[in-house]
């Protein structure tokens, strides 16, 4: 008996054109609420200050096939053998360019980039640009300005400060952060060409700054990791000049001495004499077979720091963006009104006692 009452019990079906109708019939709370919520947003996206990007890519060339092998022919002519050796060992890959960008260290050594817009008089750092020269919304200027008066705090004046990036100021680290969140780097890997791209982005309020920066960071990571991957061939070629000088002093003051001692004693045919003469001339010929020796190395170190060197090829230079990327006000502004629109909605149809029972929430009431 309890399993044919339970067959003819109804579930609730949901009457769409009654919720339609009221709906309709409560469209003033959509008036109400939808201008509001465009106004508001509105007025909220227009304090948001506009930002542009600049984007540059650049395309490492591998320096260990065709440059390496030309400058080992060159090499040998002079007698030089550089090795087969092409292996490379590097502990910075270009994998790892996007880590190096965000190191304390490479942030910190953006700070004293000279930053000049065209409406500056002077240039300016671009940590005292970041500092004073940002633009923030509306109600956080209003409260600061707020604080300030209240504090009874004057404007901060410029000043130049110390920065070391192995203990950075809590200042220091702020502006550190918003170059963090204002540069990014991306690498690529094309399958086909067997290359990798590097993408360098920059975001900044001011177009001229963007592409300013951006130009800048390209040349700081190309003498950065040019500096790494020569540090050891230049500190090989700075000891080998210093054997060289040292060997050529010494073979010419063997020279010298040779022919201080053959005009003294030009005449002369004593036996001690004659060995005397042989001495002086072996010491000779051994400085100058060791100056020989050094000299061929540092031809052979010269071309070792031209080999190591990298090249970075521009596939996108940094230009000036005509136009803003953001905010994108029109679609902040449809994004809150859609979130109206269903908010708005989900209320109007649960404020109906009425609806309520269409919607299977009849028997959660009485509960």
């Amino acid at each position: 008996m309890e399993e044919v009452q339970h067959k003819n019990k109804k579930e609730p079906v949901i009457d769409f054109p009654r919720l339609w109708a009221a709906l309709v019939r409560r469209k003033m709370t959509y008036f109400k609420v939808i201008p509001t919520v465009i106004l508001v947003v509105w007025i909220i996206t227009l304090g948001l200050p506009d930002y542009y990007k600049c984007k540059i890519q650049l395309a490492p060339e591998d320096n260990s096939g065709g440059s390496a092998g030309t400058l080992a022919m060159l090499a040998s002519s002079f007698g030089v053998n550089l090795g087969g050796g092409s292996q490379s060992s590097d502990a910075i890959t270009v994998m790892l360019y996007p880590d190096l960008l965000n190191s304390v260290e490479f942030k910190a050594s953006l700070f004293n980039i000279m930053i000049k817009r065209p409406t500056d008089k002077a240039p300016m750092t671009y940590y005292d640009y970041l500092k004073y020269e940002q633009k923030e919304a509306w109600w956080l200027l209003a409260k600061e300005n707020l604080l300030n008066f209240l504090h009874g705090e004057e404007k901060e004046k410029r000043q130049n400060q110390h920065i070391d990036p192995f203990k950075l100021t809590p200042e220091q680290a702020g502006v550190s952060g918003m170059i963090n969140s204002r540069i990014s780097c991306d690498i690529v890997n094309s399958v086909e060409k067997v290359k990798s791209l590097i993408t360098v982005e920059v975001i900044d309020q001011d177009p001229y700054v963007a592409a300013m920066l951006a130009d800048s960071v390209k040349v700081h990571l190309q003498n950065y990791i040019t500096d790494y991957k020569t540090k050891k061939a230049r500190y090989d070629l700075e000891f080998t000049e210093k054997l060289y000088k040292d060997a050529k002093k010494s073979y010419e003051r063997a020279r010298q001495l040779y022919a201080d001692y053959m005009d003294s004693n030009h005449d002369v045919i004593i036996e001690n004499v004659r060995q005397k003469q042989t001495d002086l001339e072996n010491e000779m010929q051994l400085r100058y077979n060791n100056y020989n020796a050094v000299s061929t190395q540092l031809l052979a170190a010269k071309v070792r720091v031209q080999e190591v060197t990298p090249a970075f090829t521009t596939l996108q230079a940094a230009t000036v963006p005509l136009w803003p990327s953001g905010p994108n006000r029109s679609r902040l502004v449809i994004l809150f009104t859609i979130a109206a629109l269903f908010f708005t909605t989900i209320w109007i149809l649960f404020d109906e006692d009425e609806i309520r029972p269409l919607l299977g929430l009849a028997d959660k009431v009485k509960d």
